[in-house]
């Protein structure tokens, strides 16, 4: 009978074939057991950037590049959002896939290949109307099938890499470094990733103002595929194990005498879930509910956003104002979840999120009326606070961290399919009905389903 490996043992044996790569070795170019501080703390820093690195795959990223690619490629907006809506679901369906390479390959090799990969899509899009145009005057297809084909298969594209394995391989990463202080060190992490997600449309409008959206694109190209490449080469190691490190930074405390010794600090013992086990648990699903909703609806709005302002006679710059002051709301409630997270049942912050979420959707509805607008504000940016940190903290938690991709990865999938449907529900409202308001009354009904199921939920390590 084959023996079972420990948990030390199952990470510091993960992707052995990869690590007799020289350049890819844990120790090359150099030995994280020999800085003078514990490691983990560089890997908070470079997977918090390797999350934000991510941002061009995600709406918000894409949000306000909308308008210009449906004047650029003569699209409707429902038929943008259908091929947003196909080519995330696609992303989603082959993030599973994606889970399994991260778990078999390590996350050095995958946050390069990702980086890399999205912007090279990024260079792409830039370029889609033209290659549209390209192939229409070539083929007997018409220029609005030819649109609808490049902006689907660069939306796949956009949304694996970007949304699905940079930000998959980075949470992942950080989860493994961290037990004790997993909550804290996803709330630090959070203070940066839930400002910039937020702040991002506006920052983006500003860089479109000036670069125009062509040229935004490939300077974001530059950005993510050499500079998020090459520092993920440097400072990305898969876990702590195979650089002869334990979790937090805990050493064995020495022996003081030949007849007595102090109890060395051990890392929390988990059971190690595999995937089929962690499907088969409420805690799994009711989580997973309760973030695909936030990634559902957020996701809808946000690529909608210019238009939602519209509606309610806001021009461009006021509707894409109030995700400042959200970014500020979701910075400050990130960290405080991170802090409150290593203390507390994570049940009952998944139960916060929840009706904070359904503050912010009606707030949105009513996007025009300035106390709205307020609770807009502060419902999305504490539900998104929460979002940040919870996603990472959650599943190592619960499930361990030997299949730790494999089971994130199916989480992940449920996220990206939920902010697939998001943009194209909307629009259909939109269409039939004049405006998103009942669209987004009707979305409160997501967040309800997640309450009521977590409350059934508990932590499958407590048995």
């Amino acid at each position: 009978m084959k023996p079972q490996l420990t948990d030390a043992q199952q990470n510091r044996s993960a992707a052995p074939h990869i690590n007799k790569l020289k350049f890819l070795s844990p120790t090359y170019p150099f030995k994280p057991q020999n800085c003078p501080f514990f490691y983990g703390w560089a890997i908070v820093a470079v997977t918090t950037l390797g999350i934000l690195m991510s941002i061009p795959g995600q709406t918000m990223g894409i949000s306000v590049f909308t308008d210009h690619l449906l004047e650029a490629t003569g699209l409707s907006r429902l038929d943008l959002s259908n091929a947003y809506l196909i080519g995330t679901l696609t992303s989603g369906l082959l993030l599973p896939f994606g889970g399994v390479l991260l778990d078999r390959f390590g996350a050095r090799l995958m946050v390069v290949l990702s980086s890399v990969w999205l912007a090279l899509t990024l260079v792409y899009l830039s370029a889609c109307d033209r290659i549209s145009l390209f192939l229409a005057t070539h083929s007997d297809l018409t220029s609005s099938t030819t649109a609808l084909i490049i902006l689907t298969l660069g939306f796949i594209s956009l949304r694996f890499s970007g949304q699905g394995m940079l930000t998959l391989t980075s949470r992942n990463t950080l989860g493994k470094w961290f037990d004790r202080k997993r909550g804290l060190v996803s709330g630090i992490s959070g203070i940066f990733t839930a400002f910039a997600f937020a702040a991002t449309p506006l920052i983006l409008s500003y860089g479109i103002d000036g670069a125009g959206w062509r040229g935004t694109w490939r300077a974001l190209a530059m950005i993510v595929g050499v500079g998020m490449g090459l520092l993920g080469w440097l400072f990305f190691r898969d876990n702590p194990e195979e650089c002869d490190l334990q979790m937090d930074g805990v050493t064995t405390i020495p022996q003081t005498s030949a007849a007595s010794t102090i109890e060395p600090v051990t890392i929390l013992k988990h059971k190690e879930f595999t995937r089929d086990e962690a499907l088969k648990t409420l805690a799994f699903w009711s989580t997973s509910i309760a973030l695909s909703s936030q990634a559902l609806v957020v996701t809808g709005i946000t690529f909608h956003v210019v238009d939602l302002g519209t509606t309610v006679g806001l021009s461009e710059s006021e509707a894409v104002s109030w995700f400042l002051p959200t970014a500020i709301v979701s910075t400050i409630v990130g960290y405080s979840i991170g802090v409150a997270a290593d203390r507390v049942n994570l049940r009952s912050l998944y139960l916060m999120m929840m009706v904070v979420q359904c503050v912010g959707f009606i707030g949105v509805a009513n996007l025009g009326l300035p106390l709205f607008r307020n609770l807009a504000i502060l419902g999305l940016g504490m539900s998104g606070g929460c979002f940040g940190t919870l996603s990472s903290v959650t599943l190592p938690r619960f499930f361990g961290r030997a299949h730790l991709g494999a089971i994130s990865g199916i989480q992940m999938m449920s996220l990206v399919i939920a902010s697939a449907i998001g943009p194209s529900l909307l629009a259909v409202f939109r269409e039939q009905l004049g405006s998103y308001q009942t669209g987004l009354y009707c979305c409160c009904g997501f967040p309800a389903i997640a309450f009521f199921l977590l409350l059934g939920s508990r932590n499958p390590q407590q048995r």
